[in-house]
């Protein structure tokens, strides 16, 4: 038994040390391509800095504390968006999936809107909410919504029927169903519709301030392809897409933990 033991940890070991090697070979050659494409002179000047502009641009805005303001509108909105489009997602989920009326009325309507591009809607949200924060937040709303709604009505059909029914013999409250019964046992669908939530929220509150803002991320990066400067262009896009990547993972590995 020990000795199939070790034996599994070591090929656990040696799969998970291939999976690195790839990851790590997969992004030099992108970084190689990039570098050679950039001294190739195949495309306009600047269109393709070289990694060291591009490293000097990503030092320079990580020294500039203009950038940290913006940085922290978008944050907001982002977090006030996932809050608002995850809890009401969350809900309109657990309705549908509890009740196989409401199911049949309105889960492919959420279905059919669910795909459709939200920025759409950023011409109503403007004239609700006007051209401040609060538009940024609508489209991140209800960019974030569908997917949550989505995975938890999908969650909830999975429950184990003996859990709901074991919940109802002991004569819970609706609440105590949700809490103690729904959202523990769909754990998975939950986690992976807000993770999902939180990248479609960043992707439509980014959207509306490149439309219409005069500050945050989204401000920034137009301002930076208006003027040609594509070394900052591209250092905002890098800077950006390692903080989604670090908050999607933390987000992950919270709601995992807590569940």
């Amino acid at each position: 038994m020990a000795e199939t033991l070790r034996v599994s940890l070591v090929v656990a070991g040696s799969s998970a040390r291939r999976v690195t090697l790839v990851r790590v070979a997969i992004i030099v050659a992108v970084l190689l391509g990039w570098e050679a494409l950039a001294r190739s002179g195949l495309l306009f000047r600047d269109v393709v800095p070289s990694l060291t502009a591009i490293s000097a641009a990503v030092a320079r805005l990580l020294a500039n504390p203009d950038f940290y303001g913006n940085l922290g509108i978008t944050a907001a909105e982002i977090g006030v968006a996932m809050l608002i489009g995850g809890l009401s997602g969350l809900a309109t989920g657990i309705l549908l999936g509890a009740n196989r009326f409401l199911s049949r009325a309105y889960e492919s309507l959420i279905y059919y809107l669910g795909p459709t591009p939200k920025i759409i809607f950023f011409p109503v949200m403007i004239m609700w909410f006007g051209v401040g924060s609060g538009s940024k937040i609508a489209m991140g709303a209800v960019s974030c919504f569908f997917p949550i709604a989505i995975s938890a009505a999908s969650g909830m059909r999975q429950i184990d029927r003996v859990l709901i029914r074991v919940g109802t013999s002991f004569r819970a409250s609706a609440w105590q169903m949700v809490t103690k019964i729904y959202l523990p046992a769909m754990r998975q669908p939950v986690v992976n519709g807000l993770r999902l939530g939180l990248g479609v929220a960043i992707i439509g509150t980014l959207l509306a301030e490149t439309k219409l803002s005069n500050r945050g991320i989204g401000y920034l990066i137009i301002q930076a392809y208006a003027t040609f400067d594509m070394p900052r262009m591209y250092a905002l896009l890098i800077v950006l897409f390692v903080l989604a990547i670090g908050a999607n993972a933390l987000l992950g590995r919270g709601l995992a933990r807590n569940a």
